[in-house]
């Protein structure tokens, strides 16, 4: 295969096929979508027998049985799959959304609206619902997608994209408007970030490794956050029960997601206290903890934190303790040490839960509330297609209005400028 020429009519494909998609009305988009979410329940045997074949080669491959299970297509799975397709149809079109609206002076009528980003790239890791989601989101929003998932789910993909691309086909969609990379040559994924002449905006979605090749090869904008390394800070005025149970529920609900707690900053004033405590409930749960000095003198069993677990994104049942001697020394070690995705302060201090959230400079800052809540659903998105940690377009749970962009349309009666 010549990969640079199939990419390349990928790419002009899609580029074509977003120009039909963006002025799509939303009956036609939502046809497309329930015909999309048929065409998967009525192929459950073959989805699942071509799922089996990801597993096998996985399995020889001595993937984990932790990333076995992510791969794993289920009947049930697949209902999911169809349930969240459904959910997007019910979720209000952000496209033609009159956003601001003036009058000038001179009579000039100025409407910002909200239009389609164009061609939207989407390379991801592992779970091959991703490709039923991304599509999902992506055609709500008017835009053409070229969805490219990890070797390790190819056959999968391939085959929910079939299902998809078929039913595109069947209600009078450009079956270009969705399209799938069906090749694991790594050569693609380099012609495709070259692609900036056709394509509009990357999303990365997968372990750090992946989004930093991405973000240092591509020649296209790029929506992403590194990694979550996610703080809840719990003060002097904390209230020691809510506090025992936000970080309980912060690190533990999910431990494999970024927005999981990684650190743990008590202020000195209630560390004699509620670290035992909360050193209990964490280790009962098999959380291993890595303190400093100060920490580790209220609790001996506490493992010493080396400079790098500071940093680190563990997702999994570790967690970094620092004692700090004010609410000044926990937004300082945030600063240095965060990833600028999800943080929590503990405290009935009002003063103090406004400093927190005017000076730490994240895309979620939590008052008396567990870091796992950001999350599209959760935010009342309905669905999201990733988390960014960027500040230009979207910041945060990226859901269906951060899929758009937005156009000014000037309506007037003649008028020249002097």
């Amino acid at each position: 295969m010549n990969v640079k020429a199939y990419v390349d009519k990928i790419v002009r494909g899609a580029k074509k096929a977003s120009r039909k998609t963006a002025i799509a009305d939303t009956s036609a988009k939502n046809a497309a979508l329930e015909q999309m979410a048929l065409n998967l329940i009525n192929s459950k045997e073959m989805l699942m027998a071509e799922n089996e074949k990801d597993i096998k080669a996985a399995e020889e491959n001595g993937l984990s049985s932790a990333m076995i299970d992510r791969l794993k297509l289920t009947g049930p799975r697949i209902d999911a799959m169809a349930e969240g397709i459904r959910e997007v149809i019910n979720l209000s079109d952000p496209v033609g959304e009159i956003m601001e609206e003036i009058t000038r002076p001179n009579g000039l009528g100025i409407q910002k609206i909200r239009v389609p980003i164009g061609v939207i790239i989407i390379i991801y890791e592992s779970r091959p619902n991703v490709t039923a989601d991304a599509a999902s989101l992506c055609l709500k929003t008017g835009n053409a997608t070229i969805l490219r998932g990890g070797k390790e789910s190819i056959h999968s993909n391939i085959a929910i994209y079939r299902q998809i691309s078929s039913a595109l086909e069947e209600v009078g969609f450009d079956k270009n408007a969705i399209q799938v990379i069906e090749t694991v040559d790594r050569e693609a994924v380099g012609y495709l970030l070259k692609a900036d002449e056709y394509a509009d905006l990357v999303i990365p979605r997968g372990g750090e490794g992946l989004i930093r090749n991405v973000v240092e090869n591509s020649t296209i904008p790029v929506i992403k956050h590194y990694k979550g390394v996610c703080h809840v800070y719990v003060d002097e005025f904390a209230d020691p029960d809510m506090a025992r149970g936000v970080c309980l529920n912060s690190k533990l609900q999910r431990p494999g997601t970024c927005n999981a707690m990684e650190t743990m900053l008590v202020h000195e004033k209630i560390s004699g206290s509620f670290l035992p405590d909360i050193y209990k409930g964490m280790s009962d749960a098999g959380v291993e903890l890595r303190g400093c000095e100060k920490s580790r003198k209220i609790v001996s069993e506490i493992e010493p934190a080396t400079e790098e677990d500071w940093s680190e994104e563990y997702l999994e049942k570790i967690l970094s303790v620092k004692v700090v001697s004010s609410i000044d020394d926990a937004i300082e070690h945030i600063s240095a040490y965060g990833s600028s995705h999800s943080e929590a302060i503990i405290t009935e201090d009002k003063s103090n839960a406004k400093k927190f959230t005017n000076e730490v400079d994240s895309a979620a800052v939590y008052v008396n509330a567990s870091t796992r809540f950001t999350d599209g659903f959760e935010f009342g998105m309905g669905a999201e297609i990733g988390i960014s940690t960027d500040k230009l377009h979207a910041r945060g749970p990226m859901g269906l209005k951060e899929l758009t962009s937005y156009k000014y349309i000037i309506r007037g009666t003649g008028q020249l400028r002097q």
